[in-house]
């Protein structure tokens, strides 16, 4: 019986390395082609990885919270010595299209794989289910809501059992103060530990997820290397916000999002310099046809951001579906790289964090980002009157050597022109 070694694949992110999530198998059990064995986080999302081969799991490479180079080994499994040991195969009309005509893994990510593969949604996990919005925690904790692998990192750490945390996150979820909390209860009243350079006894000291660094070292590049600039407008949305409350699509109102988008996609048509890349060494700029549009999301594991691609030819209905779909998958954690990658411009609807304005940060290599404040209702001189309207605040941050603050402004300026007067759009609209 001969081992065969499954090395860490390249994630397809241009990234060297994963952090190891979770363990789906244990040494010892029988494994088949395609079957998740482990969790792992890259930069961009968590994903399960499957095994190329079937057989007896006879080693694992790794503990649960380390990070493993891209090549290292990550599993070793013994092949079947007869037809007894194989695991068995999946009938032939519910195989996925990469089993029926390949008759073997194709050694696809779930996440990563093609179309037919990520919408069957089946998963294959040993002793534990992947939902949309939560992981189950195998073996004594029975089915616990835990998302985020810092929290899973940080009970294994401090010795708590998730199955005893009461959890407060949005859904049942368990979070990192749950977690905190739940150790400070649980400690016993020995002398803390004070902190030299604060005087104030230490909590907890968590280190970064792989995620959180990537996030980190993408923001301080932006910081460092883009002279930024910014313009802002205060915007009379009274008549759009109106407009949107008597349209449905389907059982839904659409978002404001959806709305913004459109206009903001036609002001970026005449001037696409906006809507493009600083080349790699910096020296000049790549434009292109089309916009890949990205949009920031909350989410449990932190600031993402999905991307709708070729955005510029979805109408309104279609980008309201796209980012109602982008923004559950991202809050549930399931969003393929893919899906996380490839932006040309972005929104970020601070607004829907409660807040009136923020100083955006670039999302390098882009050259702006537009955003959002709350729309609420405010005195408003109209026509010599004060009448109470809804207004938002709109800014855009720009790379000051791509632009200057004229081509900004006329951005912001046919954006804001066109939440005032939603209809007036129509009229420079295209025919179909």
């Amino acid at each position: 019986m001969s081992a065969q070694v499954f090395r860490l694949p390249d994630l397809g992110e241009g990234l060297t390395e994963a952090e190891l999530v979770r363990w789906l198998v244990a040494v010892g059990d029988v494994i088949a082609v395609d079957q998740p064995i482990a969790e792992v986080e890259t930069a961009k999302s968590v994903v399960e990885v499957p095994s190329p081969f079937a057989g007896a799991v006879s080693a694992l490479h790794g503990e649960e919270g380390e990070a493993l180079a891209v090549g290292a080994p990550l599993i070793e499994v013994d092949e079947p010595q007869s037809t007894q040991d194989k695991p068995q195969s999946a009938p032939e009309n519910q195989r996925t299209p990469d089993q029926t005509s390949t008759g073997g893994s194709g050694h696809v990510l779930v996440g990563y794989g093609t179309t037919e593969l990520h919408r069957s949604g089946r998963r294959r996990v040993r002793r534990s289910t992947v939902t949309a919005t939560a992981v189950s925690v195998p073996a004594r904790s029975g089915s616990v809501p835990v998302i985020s692998p810092v929290v899973r990192t940080l009970a294994r750490t401090h010795g708590i059992d998730l199955s005893t945390v009461r959890a407060t996150g949005e859904g049942g979820v368990i979070t990192r103060r749950d977690v905190e909390e739940a150790f400070a209860a649980a400690a016993p009243a020995a002398e803390p530990t004070v902190d030299q350079r604060t005087g104030l006894a230490l909590r907890a000291s968590t280190p970064f997820s792989l995620f959180r660094r990537t996030v980190a070292a993408n923001m301080t590049r932006s910081r460092s290397e883009i002279p930024e600039a910014t313009v802002w407008v205060d915007v009379d949305v009274t008549e759009l916000w109106d407009a949107r409350r008597r349209l449905r699509f389907g059982d839904r109102t659409p978002s404001l999002l959806s709305f913004v988008a459109r206009f903001t996609l036609a002001a970026l048509a005449r001037r696409p310099e906006l809507a493009g890349r600083v080349t790699a060494d910096g020296a000049g700029i790549d434009t292109f046809d089309g916009v890949n549009l990205g949009f920031a999301v909350d989410s449990p594991r932190g600031l993402v951001v999905p991307v709708v691609r070729r955005a510029d030819r979805m109408t309104i209905r279609e980008l309201d579906g796209a980012f109602d779909r982008l923004t559950r998958d991202a809050r549930a954690g399931g969003l393929a790289p893919a899906e996380l990658t490839g932006s040309t411009f972005t929104i970020n609807n601070y607004g829907s964090l409660g807040v009136d304005g923020s100083a955006a940060i670039i999302n390098h290599p882009e050259v702006a980002i537009l955003g959002i404040g709350r729309m609420i209702e405010r005195p408003w001189v109209v026509d010599g009157a004060i009448v109470p309207r809804r207004i938002a605040q709109l800014s855009l941050v720009f790379d000051h050597r791509v632009t200057d603050g004229g081509v900004a402004a006329g951005l912001l300026r046919d954006i804001a022109d066109a939440m005032e007067s939603p209809l007036a759009l129509l009229a420079d609209a295209p025919p179909v």
